[in-house]
Order: structure tokens, then C-alpha cells, then sequence
């Protein structure tokens, strides 16, 4: 399945101006390291520096982007940045912080379709307040489904994952508390697996997430599930694209540190 081209377009072009602005705009930070500057070298730590920042924003921002570009580009209705309004009661936010700690102990594994019910069955309609938790990464309605998405770095630990399936109950309950009856479902989204090409198997994952429901969606899975069908392999190729007109920028950048030492 290709890529609409409006949306090809449009993520190239993301794509192009994030790097070249990155390109013109970035200045090493100012860090005495004096042990990394004598082991790497300043050009080779200033280097790792940039690509960091690179990721940085990748992570922050342009993931959002194209994931909001693809779903629209389908139909879907989709927003990065979801303002989601709601309030929590303090019985359900005590349900949830202690499905939060039994799943964290082990003494009970997540089961996506009871894990909403429950919450569902305790919520008590509130009002539109803005709530500590209160913004998703991207929304995006499928089929009726309004699905809340927290896009995360590709290696959380357990302590990071505790903390995500907690926000992602909370959701839930946001949601609920204004629609009791809605449609609901919350996914963890990894941008990359790391571990390519095995599978995506952190321990950390055990038990805390419903892996059979598709609560963590991890690379090809999410992409093709915001892009309504099998066109990872088509984004990949864009990314290459971009790769491609980039690179005698790229490759002056890089000069420059190779130079600065």
C-alpha cells in the first residue's frame, strides 16, 4: 500500500525544513568534559551531541507529526497534542492507582476490555477540567474507536512503563467521566524496535500491558495502524528520501566538528 502523495509530500517536507532548521539553529552546548573530550575527541563529542539533539526532536516532535499527517491522510480524524478534558473521582483515581500497583507486583496481568469496564463501572460524571495528565501525544478515531496514543522513547524501564500504563488509565477515566458510554481505548506507541529483527520483547512489558489487544503498537505496527494499512515499508522509503537531499548539509555540518578539535 503506498502513501497518499499529498501526504508524501507533506511529510517530506517535514522531514527536510526539521533537519535544515536543526542544521542552521544548533550550537554545541558549552560542556567541560574533559574526560569524553580526551577519550572521543571534542569533534566526535560534538558530533554525538548534534545526532542526540536530532533524536531529541525526533522523539518530541516529528513522530507526532507524521503520525497525525498519516491518519488524516486516511480519513481518520487525528490531533497531536489532544487536549483531553475531564475529572476524576477520588474512589476511581483510587481504583486506579491500586490496578496500577498489582499489576507493577505481578499479582494480577493487564486484560485491556476488564481494565475499562472497571473504570467505566466506578467513574462518576465530572466536569471539562484540565487535569496534570490531561495531553495526549495523538488522538486518532477509528471506526468510532477514539484511541489515545502515548508515543515513548524505544526503551523504557520498568519504573517508566509503571508510570505510562498509569497515565493511560487515567485517560480512560477523563474520557469516561464526560462520556460514560464512549468508545475508548488507550495504546503505547514505540516509534522503532531496537531489537530489529527480533521481536520486541523488554521484560519490562510483562504483565504491565495487554499485548494481545494491541495496547503497544511498536513500529511497523503503529505506523501501519495510523496509516490505515501496510505502508511502512512506503514511509521508510520517504525517510530515505529526505536522507538522500540532506545529505551535502549534513555532510558540511559533520565538517565542521571534524575541524573544531
Amino acid at each position: 500500500m503506498k502513501i497518499n502523495p499529498s501526504v508524501r509530500k507533506q511529510i517530506l517536507e517535514l522531514l527536510l525544513t526539521t533537519v535544515l532548521k536543526k542544521i542552521d539553529t544548533y550550537q554545541p552546548e558549552t560542556v567541560h568534559a574533559p574526560f569524553h573530550h580526551r577519550l572521543l575527541g571534542k569533534d566526535r563529542y560534538a558530533l554525538f551531541s548534534f545526532i542526540h539533539s536530532m533524536s531529541t526532536t525526533f522523539g518530541t516532535s516529528v513522530f507526532e507529526q507524521v503520525a497525525e499527517a498519516l491518519a488524516r491522510g486516511v480519513g481518520y480524524r487525528a490531533e497531536r497534542q489532544f487536549k483531553l478534558l475531564g475529572q476524576i473521582d477520588e474512589k476511581t483515581a483510587k481504583l486506579i492507582d491500586k490496578i496500577n500497583l498489582s499489576l507493577r507486583s505481578g499479582k494480577m496481568s493487564a486484560d485491556k476490555s476488564t481494565l475499562i469496564e472497571q473504570i467505566r463501572k466506578s467513574i462518576v460524571p465530572g466536569n471539562k477540567n484540565r487535569d496534570p495528565d490531561s495531553t495526549v501525544d495523538l488522538y486518532v478515531e477509528v471506526d468510532g474507536c477514539e484511541n489515545y496514543i502515548d508515543i515513548t522513547s524505544a526503551k523504557p524501564n520498568m519504573k517508566e512503563f509503571a508510570t505510562l500504563q498509569r497515565k493511560l488509565m487515567r485517560w480512560i477515566a477523563l474520557r469516561l467521566s464526560i462520556n460514560k458510554s464512549q468508545n475508548v481505548m488507550t495504546k503505547l506507541a514505540i516509534p522503532y524496535n531496537p531489537y530489529h529483527p527480533k521481536p520486541y520483547e523488554r521484560w519490562t512489558l510483562q504483565g504491565l500491558f495487554d499485548l494481545k489487544r494491541g495496547e503497544v503498537l511498536v513500529g511497523e505496527e503503529f505506523w501501519n495502524f495510523v496509516g490505515g494499512g501496510d505502508i511502512y515499508q512506503d514511509l521508510l522509503d520517504i525517510f530515505e528520501e529526505a536522507g538522500k537531499q540532506l545529505r551535502p548539509e549534513l555532510d558540511k555540518k559533520f565538517a565542521q566538528y571534524k575541524n573544531s578539535s
